[in-house]
Protein backbone atom coordinates (compact mmCIF):
# COMPACT_ATOMS: atom_id res chain seq x y z
CA UNK A 1 0.00 0.00 0.00
CA UNK A 2 1.47 3.81 -0.91
CA UNK A 3 0.87 5.21 2.02
CA UNK A 4 1.79 8.60 1.00
CA UNK A 5 -0.79 8.38 -2.11
CA UNK A 6 -3.35 7.50 0.56
CA UNK A 7 -2.83 10.30 2.55
CA UNK A 8 -3.11 12.64 -0.19
CA UNK A 9 -6.21 10.77 -1.52
CA UNK A 10 -8.02 10.90 1.66
CA UNK A 11 -6.78 14.35 2.15
CA UNK A 12 -8.05 15.42 -1.13
CA UNK A 13 -11.50 13.57 -0.33
CA UNK A 14 -11.68 15.55 2.87
CA UNK A 15 -11.01 19.35 1.37
CA UNK A 16 -13.58 18.10 -1.44
CA UNK A 17 -16.03 17.39 0.70
CA UNK A 18 -15.50 20.06 2.84
CA UNK A 19 -15.84 22.39 -0.29
CA UNK A 20 -19.22 20.73 -1.14
CA UNK A 21 -20.40 21.64 2.71
CA UNK A 22 -20.47 26.02 0.87
CA UNK A 23 -21.99 24.70 -2.54
CA UNK A 24 -22.78 20.78 -2.96
CA UNK A 25 -22.79 20.78 -7.02
CA UNK A 26 -19.88 23.05 -7.69
CA UNK A 27 -16.97 20.49 -6.46
CA UNK A 28 -18.74 17.88 -8.21
CA UNK A 29 -19.05 19.72 -11.43
CA UNK A 30 -15.38 20.50 -11.56
CA UNK A 31 -14.05 17.16 -9.91
CA UNK A 32 -15.36 16.02 -13.13
CA UNK A 33 -14.01 18.05 -15.78
CA UNK A 34 -10.50 17.76 -13.84
CA UNK A 35 -11.00 13.62 -14.27
CA UNK A 36 -12.15 13.92 -17.81
CA UNK A 37 -9.14 15.83 -18.54
CA UNK A 38 -7.04 13.68 -16.57
CA UNK A 39 -5.77 15.85 -13.71
CA UNK A 40 -7.71 14.09 -11.15
CA UNK A 41 -7.55 10.17 -10.79
CA UNK A 42 -11.26 8.34 -9.92
CA UNK A 43 -11.69 5.20 -9.23
CA UNK A 44 -13.21 3.07 -11.62
CA UNK A 45 -16.05 2.72 -9.78
CA UNK A 46 -16.49 6.85 -9.76
CA UNK A 47 -15.74 7.43 -13.64
CA UNK A 48 -19.41 8.25 -14.47
CA UNK A 49 -18.78 12.16 -12.25
CA UNK A 50 -16.52 12.80 -15.70
CA UNK A 51 -19.44 11.20 -17.96
CA UNK A 52 -20.92 13.57 -20.16
CA UNK A 53 -24.73 13.69 -19.00
CA UNK A 54 -23.08 13.72 -15.22
CA UNK A 55 -20.85 17.07 -16.49
CA UNK A 56 -24.29 18.28 -17.89
CA UNK A 57 -26.14 17.73 -15.27
CA UNK A 58 -23.70 18.97 -12.22
CA UNK A 59 -22.99 21.98 -14.65
CA UNK A 60 -27.33 22.86 -14.66
CA UNK A 61 -27.18 22.16 -10.95
CA UNK A 62 -24.24 24.04 -10.18
CA UNK A 63 -26.05 27.37 -12.32
CA UNK A 64 -29.53 26.65 -10.59
CA UNK A 65 -27.16 26.54 -6.94
CA UNK A 66 -25.33 29.69 -7.35
CA UNK A 67 -28.01 32.01 -8.95
CA UNK A 68 -30.72 30.69 -6.45
CA UNK A 69 -28.62 31.10 -3.58
CA UNK A 70 -28.66 35.23 -4.39
CA UNK A 71 -32.46 35.06 -4.21
CA UNK A 72 -32.62 35.45 -0.36
CA UNK A 73 -35.96 33.39 0.12
CA UNK A 74 -34.64 31.09 -2.39
CA UNK A 75 -31.35 30.57 -0.03
CA UNK A 76 -33.23 29.33 2.67
CA UNK A 77 -35.31 26.42 0.35
CA UNK A 78 -31.84 25.91 -0.98
CA UNK A 79 -30.01 25.47 2.72
CA UNK A 80 -32.51 23.10 3.85
CA UNK A 81 -32.31 20.63 0.88
CA UNK A 82 -28.51 21.41 1.27
CA UNK A 83 -28.53 19.63 4.61
CA UNK A 84 -29.41 16.35 2.97
CA UNK A 85 -27.52 16.85 -0.53
CA UNK A 86 -24.06 18.72 0.97
CA UNK A 87 -22.96 15.41 3.13
CA UNK A 88 -23.84 12.95 0.27
CA UNK A 89 -22.33 15.03 -2.24
CA UNK A 90 -19.21 15.43 0.29
CA UNK A 91 -19.29 11.29 0.85
CA UNK A 92 -19.63 10.76 -2.63
CA UNK A 93 -16.55 13.41 -3.58
CA UNK A 94 -14.55 11.83 -0.82
CA UNK A 95 -14.94 8.32 -1.91
CA UNK A 96 -14.66 8.97 -5.68
CA UNK A 97 -11.19 10.87 -4.08
CA UNK A 98 -10.13 7.59 -2.31
CA UNK A 99 -11.23 5.41 -4.68
CA UNK A 100 -8.12 5.32 -7.19
CA UNK A 101 -5.58 4.01 -3.71
CA UNK A 102 -8.29 1.21 -2.60
CA UNK A 103 -11.40 -0.61 -4.02
CA UNK A 104 -14.67 0.90 -4.31
CA UNK A 105 -16.63 -1.01 -0.95
CA UNK A 106 -13.20 0.52 1.29
CA UNK A 107 -13.41 3.38 -0.86
CA UNK A 108 -16.82 4.02 0.45
CA UNK A 109 -16.77 3.67 3.23
CA UNK A 110 -13.85 5.72 4.44
CA UNK A 111 -15.07 8.62 2.02
CA UNK A 112 -19.01 7.92 3.81
CA UNK A 113 -16.89 8.09 6.98
CA UNK A 114 -14.71 11.74 6.47
CA UNK A 115 -16.71 13.39 3.78
CA UNK A 116 -20.02 13.60 5.42
CA UNK A 117 -18.88 15.33 8.58
CA UNK A 118 -16.30 17.26 6.29
CA UNK A 119 -19.51 18.40 4.40
CA UNK A 120 -21.62 19.21 7.69
CA UNK A 121 -19.35 21.84 9.38
CA UNK A 122 -19.47 24.00 6.47
CA UNK A 123 -23.15 23.57 5.76
CA UNK A 124 -23.51 24.30 9.69
CA UNK A 125 -21.13 27.28 9.26
CA UNK A 126 -22.77 28.89 6.59
CA UNK A 127 -26.63 28.21 7.56
CA UNK A 128 -26.26 30.28 10.79
CA UNK A 129 -24.17 32.79 9.23
CA UNK A 130 -27.52 32.76 6.73
CA UNK A 131 -29.80 32.90 9.50
CA UNK A 132 -27.69 35.95 11.21
CA UNK A 133 -27.48 37.89 8.42
CA UNK A 134 -31.21 37.40 7.62
CA UNK A 135 -32.14 38.25 10.89
CA UNK A 136 -30.02 41.18 10.75
CA UNK A 137 -30.34 42.82 7.96
CA UNK A 138 -33.33 41.18 6.55
CA UNK A 139 -31.63 39.14 3.80
CA UNK A 140 -29.92 41.78 2.13
CA UNK A 141 -26.95 41.02 3.01
CA UNK A 142 -27.26 37.56 1.69
CA UNK A 143 -26.70 38.01 -1.79
CA UNK A 144 -22.88 39.05 -0.81
CA UNK A 145 -22.03 36.36 1.57
CA UNK A 146 -23.79 34.01 -1.37
CA UNK A 147 -21.23 35.32 -3.78
CA UNK A 148 -18.34 35.05 -0.79
CA UNK A 149 -18.99 31.22 -0.51
CA UNK A 150 -18.69 31.18 -4.58
CA UNK A 151 -15.48 32.70 -4.63
CA UNK A 152 -14.41 30.63 -1.60
CA UNK A 153 -15.44 27.49 -2.87
CA UNK A 154 -13.57 27.76 -5.88
CA UNK A 155 -10.05 29.07 -4.67
CA UNK A 156 -10.71 26.15 -1.82
CA UNK A 157 -11.06 23.72 -5.07
CA UNK A 158 -8.27 25.11 -6.76
CA UNK A 159 -6.28 24.46 -3.72
CA UNK A 160 -7.30 21.38 -3.09
CA UNK A 161 -6.65 20.37 -6.36
CA UNK A 162 -3.06 21.79 -6.14
CA UNK A 163 -2.04 20.94 -2.17
CA UNK A 164 -5.11 19.03 -0.53
CA UNK A 165 -3.38 18.70 2.78
CA UNK A 166 -2.92 22.50 3.05
CA UNK A 167 -6.75 23.26 2.65
CA UNK A 168 -7.50 20.07 5.01
CA UNK A 169 -4.82 22.13 8.00
CA UNK A 170 -6.94 25.66 7.04
CA UNK A 171 -10.11 23.92 7.77
CA UNK A 172 -8.95 22.10 10.68
CA UNK A 173 -7.50 25.20 12.06
CA UNK A 174 -10.67 26.99 11.20
CA UNK A 175 -12.55 24.48 12.87
CA UNK A 176 -10.84 24.40 16.22
CA UNK A 177 -11.01 28.10 16.31
CA UNK A 178 -14.79 28.33 15.33
CA UNK A 179 -15.14 25.55 18.37
CA UNK A 180 -13.32 27.58 21.19
CA UNK A 181 -15.21 30.69 20.32
CA UNK A 182 -18.52 28.92 20.42
CA UNK A 183 -17.64 27.29 24.05
CA UNK A 184 -15.82 30.15 25.13
CA UNK A 185 -17.41 31.18 28.86
CA UNK A 186 -18.56 34.70 29.26
CA UNK A 187 -15.54 36.63 31.06
CA UNK A 188 -16.68 37.72 34.52
CA UNK A 189 -16.84 41.37 33.46
CA UNK A 190 -19.44 40.92 31.00
CA UNK A 191 -21.37 38.59 33.45
CA UNK A 192 -21.11 41.10 36.07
Amino acid sequence: MDLPGVVSAVGLGIALAAIAGLRAWMPLLLAGILARAGVFELGSAFSFLSSTPALVAFGVATAVEILGDKIPVVDHSLDAIGTVLRPAAGALLASAAIGHVTDPLTATAVGTAVGVPSAIVPHVAKSSLRAASTLLTGGLANPILSTLEDFTALALFVLAALIPLAVVAMLAVAAILTLRRATRRPSVAATA
